[in-house]
């Protein structure tokens, strides 16, 4: 499922909701299109592992709000983003640490995603 959300203040198509991945990756190019100053870089040495045993170096990770909806639909998390640069066609991965964060039940079926919003309320996010 691909959606659209708001990082740094900044709206960001082509983001993928991926249930299979144990990491919330924000791609290189994307990153730097951001204007995100490289201070909030932080390091990180570990490499991700694909699930056919492939190894990919990421160049550190950064925290960054990020929206999911639009308002007054919406919620607003801190997202911890790990920085890899690869050949790919979409700019985000939100994976399990992210929506476990958002209590996120995700329907392929539906192409839509709902959570709980801060006042209480159920939000459906819908595929692009």
């Amino acid at each position: 499922m691909v959606i659209a959300v708001k990082v740094a203040n900044w709206e960001v198509h082509k983001t993928l909701i991926d249930q299979g991945s144990s990491a919330d990756v924000l791609y290189w190019p994307t990153f730097l299109r951001l204007d995100i100053p490289y201070s909030l870089i932080q390091p990180h040495t570990e490499p991700l592992v694909g699930f056919s045993g492939e190894r990919v170096h990421t160049r550190g990770y950064v925290d960054l709000l990020t929206t999911f909806g639009t308002p007054p639909d919406s919620r607003r998390i801190m997202v911890r983003y790990l920085l890899v640069e690869a050949k790919t066609s979409y700019n985000i991965i939100i994976g399990r640490p992210t929506l476990n964060q958002l209590g996120a039940v995700v329907s392929t079926p539906h192409l839509s995603m709902k959570f709980p919003g801060s006042n209480g309320r159920i939000i459906s996010v819908r595929a692009n």
